[in-house]
């Protein structure tokens, strides 16, 4: 039995020293084979940088996925495209940096793909997540039946209609981007853990990890506001799959979420 960790969206210095202070931890804990985690905030909030990637690979994570903050910092632009555990979407168009998809070979030969989308309702209209997840998903199974999704996308309707569509295809669709942590964990009728979202991995007296009185008042102004990382207690989020190596079917399901005071 595979154990597979996903981390919710890491967010800033707070979210990686989470990362620092409890993934070792989990994964003697657990047991853990394999780690996931979602970094398109992990650089002051918005996007990565390369050094910042290599931090958190350093600290545990296997592969890093992303998502609509892919590029915000510039240097990213080049080291995506040399490093393969690094994905962003892959449902942008053909010819962007980098890649949206992997497949890992572990211990005994066994391999795990790991696929990173985002959605298109309220986010940049991308190519259709549902037809490329269905291209991808074809050709990693000719490898391995372990497949993940990063669904990174806005609305609940289309990260619940996507698992849906991907019930009994792969072993799990883990919605991220909305940085809070949903209660509709459950493995679907056909063996495809699912989650609408798996949270944030940062500052937990915060507005989804910045400061809470920045985006009170910008609210109140409605005038830009320059938003700035919140600190304080620290707050894991994650979800922890148990999946069959033979079936790629998830077989357990469990939401993880510690605070860690600072």
């Amino acid at each position: 039995m595979l154990k597979i960790l996903m981390v919710g969206d890491i967010v800033g210095r707070p979210g990686r020293s989470t990362v620092r202070l409890l993934l070792n931890k989990y994964r003697k804990q657990y047991g853990l084979d394999f780690i996931i985690a979602n970094g398109e905030n992990a650089a002051g909030g918005n996007g990565i940088t390369g050094e910042i990637a290599e931090e958190l690979f350093n600290n545990n994570i296997d592969v890093l996925t992303m998502g609509n903050h892919t590029w915000d910092k510039k240097d990213i632009i080049e080291y995506i495209d040399h490093e393969p555990n690094l994905l962003r979407p892959a449902n942008y168009p053909p010819g962007t940096p980098g890649n949206g998809s992997i497949v890992v070979k572990l211990r005994n030969n066994i391999k795990i793909g790991v696929i990173n989308l985002a959605g298109r309702v309220f986010l940049t209209p991308l190519d259709c997540p549902f037809r490329a997840a269905s291209d991808l998903v074809a050709k990693i199974k000719r490898e391995t039946p372990v497949v993940i999704i990063d669904f990174h996308a806005e609305a609940t309707s289309e990260k619940v209609a996507f698992g849906w569509f991907m019930d009994g295809k792969v072993s799990a669709v883990i919605g991220t981007h909305t940085h809070v942590q949903t209660a509709d964990e459950r493995i679907l009728p056909l063996g495809t853990g699912y989650i609408s979202d798996v949270g944030m991995t940062g500052p937990r007296d915060s507005v989804l990890g910045v400061k809470k009185e920045l985006i009170v008042e910008k609210f109140l102004s409605q005038l830009p506001i320059r938003f700035e990382v919140a600190d304080g207690t620290l707050q894991f989020n994650g979800l922890l799959l148990h999946v069959n190596e033979t079936t790629g079917k998830t077989e357990h399901i469990q939401r993880l979420q510690e605070f860690v005071e600072i």
